[in-house]
């Protein structure tokens, strides 16, 4: 899948934290559900203090510096020795994309008619060397975003501050003025224009404030300077990784990490038959552990009642879809676009994803774990609309369409349900298998894209703001790293992007988001496919374990700790 909205990479489901993309709403289970009475009476029971919680993972992090890394795996490990001036809430559904006060006394005060905006920091705030977090050092933080070198993750400081255009951050060119530091508490950003959810914006890693000078070139990918709870001890790229606590962290300071446990273990590498295998023998330590998503082939043996009461379960917050290359000859016919929506039959394709415990069927383009967005169904499986459409476009004979996809079991399977469909209505389908490790590239170049590919797409924070405008604004569309797939340029949609961009209640845009969604879906650029979801099995002795909708529908980790401390 692609990554969250703002940029353009490959998210796979590495560990418990990422999903296959990026991450309000009803999509994540509730504390404790499908479970029982284990040693921890169930993930969602109450956490103790001490232990360490110990993290099976098929990979490691992209990055530890906030400004490289943006992907689902590792923005929820971020918020684990790292704050920032907002940050996530801390629970399951709508609590988890709450956006709250962290480094900050709130979630800022707008003035100019929201183009600029106001943060006063809290007291005792200290960094893991005993070095204040102060004004300078949030300007310092927010300034690495636009280094060459360093900013890769994360546009939204790019996109959204009024910055010289040269500039090239801190280590480079030094000061930037458009962020004011009137005193050692206070914080006044200067944007391009009026943004009414900057405070979301804030709730990013690549916010993170650090001392000033600190950092320079790859510095903090192997020993990052903590702000949070934690901070690091020992890290073999690839291998290990371990947190403890930092001491210079304050609880009086931090109302949304719980910070349970004395310490994280993180173990690179494995293969995901053996996470499963481990996370159902639970063998020695591993009653402490969390593993990722459960692979298709063990989602039976989970539902012996002794190993379900060990599950959560819940939507990853992303849209599995099918984009369609409206330049292509016959994709440019809206009538074609709208019958291929017709012709897919979802239901094998939530079959080809593992079934119904790990895939439901898409409808709309926003996933149901996004503020605003509106339950409908424009296309449903209709074969005979699907021929009529084509009959009046002049393809009642068919035609040949080339999909774009990665030689990746699930995404192979997903492929041959649409070739299998579309051959009802006389589309023969070549499927075009692409390196999974440049497929993002080439299906992100207009030049080398074909006629339509298999992606996804997962927001930022839970706003049609960082799903739809990235995906169908035509003004957007660039010659490399393009996530407008379908190479759509409506005026009608850019227009109502800009107006809806413009409003200043949050709430009301992201309900004109989910009416865009049905604007957009007039025009059938795309094939909402399927909301992916996750099974996750912890440890018995895992508790206060429950699904994030802001992190893919992966276990929050501020919250997460033991029943029953262990050394």
């Amino acid at each position: 899948m692609m990554r969250r909205s703002a940029a353009l990479a490959s998210v796979t489901m590495t560990t418990v934290l990422a999903l296959t993309a990026c991450g309000g709403g009803g999509g994540a289970a509730a504390p404790g559900t499908g479970t029982g009475t284990g040693a921890s009476g169930g993930p969602g029971a109450p956490a103790a203090t001490g232990g360490t919680v110990r993290i099976l993972a098929k990979a490691d992090f992209s990055h530890l510096d906030p400004v490289r890394g943006f992907d689902g795996g590792v923005n929820n490990f971020y918020r684990l020795i790292y704050r920032g001036l907002t940050m996530f809430g801390a629970g399951p559904g709508a609590e988890g994309t709450k956006i709250v006060p962290d480094l900050a006394t709130d979630t800022g005060t707008p003035s100019d008619g929201g183009k600029t905006w106001t943060f006063t920091l809290k007291d005792n705030l200290f960094f893991e060397d005993g070095s204040p977090i102060n004004s300078e050092s949030v300007k310092f933080g927010f300034s690495r975003t636009f280094d060459p070198e360093a900013g890769i993750g994360s546009p939204y400081g790019k996109l959204l501050l009024d910055a010289p255009k040269d500039y090239k951050g801190p280590y480079l060119d030094g000061d930037l003025k458009t962020i004011e530091t009137p005193d050692d508490k206070t914080v006044v950003f200067h944007l391009k224009k009026p943004f009414a959810d900057f405070p979301s914006a804030l709730a990013l890693a690549n916010f993170t404030p650090f001392p000033k000078g600190t950092g320079a070139g790859a510095a903090f990918d192997t020993k990052p300077i903590a702000s949070g709870p934690y901070k690091l001890e020992s890290y073999q790229r690839g291998a290990s990784l371990k947190l403890v606590r930092n001491p210079q962290w304050k609880r009086e300071t931090d109302s949304v990490r719980a910070a349970k446990p004395d310490a994280f273990e993180w173990t690179f590498g494995l293969d995901p038959a053996t996470i499963d295998e481990r996370m159902l023998a639970e063998q020695g330590t591993d009653t402490d552990a969390i593993g990722p998503s459960i692979q298709a082939a063990t989602v039976a043996r989970v539902q012996a009642p002794q190993i379900k009461q060990r599950t959560l379960s819940g939507l990853n917050g992303c849209t599995t879809y099918m984009g369609l290359n409206t330049t292509k000859k016959p994709l440019n016919d809206v009538r074609v676009r709208q019958a291929i929506n017709y012709a897919i039959n979802k239901d094998t394709v939530v079959a080809g994803m593992g079934g119904g415990a790990l895939a439901a069927k898409g409808t709309s383009i926003q996933p149901p774990t996004v503020a605003g967005r509106v339950d409908y169904d424009p296309y449903p499986y209709n074969p005979e609309e699907a021929k009529k459409l084509l009959a009046e476009a002049g393809q009642a004979d068919g035609f040949t369409l080339t999909l774009d996809t990665r030689p990746d079991p699930k995404m192979a399977a997903v492929a041959v349900a649409i070739q299998d469909a579309l051959k009802q209505v006389k589309i023969d389908v070549k499927i075009n298998n692409i390196d999974t490790s440049t497929y993002y590239e080439v299906i992100g170049t207009p030049a080398q894209q074909h006629d339509a590919a298999v992606t996804g797409w997962c927001p930022d924070w839970a706003s049609g703001a960082t799903f739809l405008p990235p995906l169908f604004d035509g003004r957007n569309i660039t010659s490399k790293g393009n996530s407008n797939l379908a190479q759509i340029n409506d005026k009608g949609i850019n227009q109502r992007i800009d107006e809806i961009a413009a409003m200043t209640d949050v709430q009301a845009a992201n309900a004109a988001y989910g009416e865009l969604d049905k604007q957009i879906m007039k025009e059938a650029p795309v094939v909402p496919l399927a909301y992916e979801k996750l099974i996750l099995l912890v440890g018995s002795n895992i508790a206060g374990a429950y699904q994030s909708n802001s992190f893919s529908g992966g276990i929050d980790l501020i919250s997460v700790g033991l029943a029953k401390p262990t050394k």
